[in-house]
């Protein structure tokens, strides 16, 4: 790897050399270094998706952009991890982000929370719709589900930003206050209908959905604030349910073991709030290694996957990588080297396992937002799909959503463009897409968000009665 790098880019070069020690040596240490210059400009385009796109009255962000949209209660949780890290990247000040969650927290602490059963809400025992209208902040449809992981995702934005105000003035001090009132509020034992799991989401139409959050998958989150919670709090037996199932998720030989999931989002998101470098379960503490090396053995295979490349996808290699959930061109059976390939819309897209789907569509952000766990491959696949479709797939707010340089059909495409000689491109950013982009590059650099939410007593506690010990939870 490191004669090709040698070859294509002396940025890359330089980089590789500072860090060469990492090559194949497990987890890179999260520290500020020489990225090369290209990560900057990504970093305050992708902050300024979340600074400029949000409504400023209630701090909604929009599920996607340009494209006309509902918001995405998770991508609110990313834009909250977002303002603190503008103001230490100096784009905006202190006071400005102190008073965009404000505004945020105050319309998230004072919308409605009802049943639904003659009223339309944002939520329900102190969790919210998926998606609401981004200028009532109401649920968007009767087709919207009450989700508990999309909520765990804003919570961790709001703890994060009630642990990062620690100022003496009114402004961060209602802050605390908003945030604690909102995460305490939140009944997770509600959300155990068939205990001790966590339902996936509700409806006031039809009552609870049918699946539980079991096994790996981005639901850790759930559990460390439902464990952590000092009001509403689910019991350790919650953990050890999760995690029986993890067997079947296993995948990969000797050395290069892990818990596997198709999309790669799924091995970041957790890793966006909590520092899970050298604290273990009991599962992770019979396996031999942490959440951490899982998320890079995980980031290894889809590289891996790439260079393999069975569908002989165009573009695919050893630095053009990454398949996750993410926008697509069209819902269309199409031919493609002699088989007959179903392209997808927005589809959670994947390697491995037995819901592993590929149409030879790319993410930027499932490389991207893997920076803190393999930068030795995540810097070079950066930089080259840059330098390669960065024409096309980069913008106002840093890599769009999603292309896929194998399409060339000329059929009408549900959204994005075809371009000649280069396939689909998407014209959307999507927030759940751009927020582990800004918040991993932040943490690989300084650790910021990691360092901050360590401190917060509910993440600390919930870690604890989920039985990890070890590292920092030491000390």
């Amino acid at each position: 790897m490191l004669s090709e790098c040698l070859m294509r880019n002396r940025t890359v070069l330089n980089w590789l050399l500072a860090s060469c020690t990492l090559l194949g040596a497990g987890p890179a240490p999260a520290r500020d270094t020489s990225l090369p210059p290209v990560f900057d400009d990504i970093e305050q385009r992708t902050f300024r998706f979340f600074w400029e796109t949000t409504n400023p009255a209630n701090g909604l962000v929009p599920d996607r952009y340009p494209t006309p949209s509902f918001s995405s209660v998770a991508a609110v949780g990313f834009g909250l991890t977002a303002y603190p890290i503008g103001v230490e990247r100096g784009y905006i000040t202190r006071q400005q982000a102190r008073d965009r969650v404000l505004a945020t927290l105050r319309f998230f602490r004072n919308a409605p929370q009802s049943d639904g059963k003659g009223m339309v809400a944002s939520g329900y025992k102190g969790f919210f719709y998926h998606f609401l209208d981004m200028k009532t902040g109401l649920r968007y449809n009767d087709k919207v589900e009450l989700s508990t992981v999309d909520t765990a995702l804003f919570l961790a934005g709001a703890l994060f930003c009630e642990s990062y105000f620690d100022g003496s003035d009114a402004g961060e001090q209602e802050i605390r206050k908003l945030a604690k009132e909102i995460y305490e509020r939140v009944d997770w034992t509600w959300a155990q209908t068939r205990k001790p799991s966590i339902a996936l989401g509700w409806e006031p139409e039809s009552g609870f959905h049918g699946y539980d959050w079991k096994g790996y998958n981005e639901a850790m989150l759930i559990y460390v604030l439902a464990l952590g919670s000092p009001t509403h709090p689910v019991q350790p037996d919650a953990w050890k349910v999760w995690t029986s199932t993890y067997d079947k998720s296993l995948q990969g030989q000797r050395g290069e073991e892990h818990l596997g999931f198709p999309s790669l989002f799924v091995h970041q998101y957790s890793h966006v709030w909590i520092d899970f470098r050298g604290i273990r379960d009991e599962y992770m503490r019979g396996r031999g290694y942490d959440y951490f090396e899982n998320s890079r053995r995980a980031t290894y295979a889809q590289q891996a996957y790439a260079v393999a490349n069975p569908l002989r996808c165009k573009g695919y290699g050893q630095n053009v990588w990454g398949i996750t959930a993410s926008d697509g061109p069209v819902d269309k059976v199409l031919e493609y080297n002699g088989t007959q390939l179903p392209f997808r819309t927005y589809s959670a897209r994947g390697i491995g396992g037995l819901k592993a789907y590929d149409d030879c569509t790319l993410a930027p952000t499932a490389a991207a937002a893997s920076l803190p766990f393999a930068p030795e491959i995540v810097v070079p696949a950066v930089l080259e799909m840059k330098q390669r479709y960065g024409d096309f797939i980069y913008g106002e707010y840093g890599f769009y959503d999603a292309f896929n340089p194998s399409f060339t059909y000329n059929v009408p495409v549900s959204q994005g463009q075809v371009v000649a000689g280069k396939g689909w491109v998407d014209k959307d950013y999507l927030g759940i897409d751009q927020g582990p982009i800004i918040a991993m590059t932040e943490n690989y650099r300084s650790e910021l968000v990691w360092r901050v939410m360590r401190k917060h007593p509910a993440i600390r506690l919930g870690l604890q009665r989920a039985g990890f010990t070890g590292g920092w939870l030491e000390k």
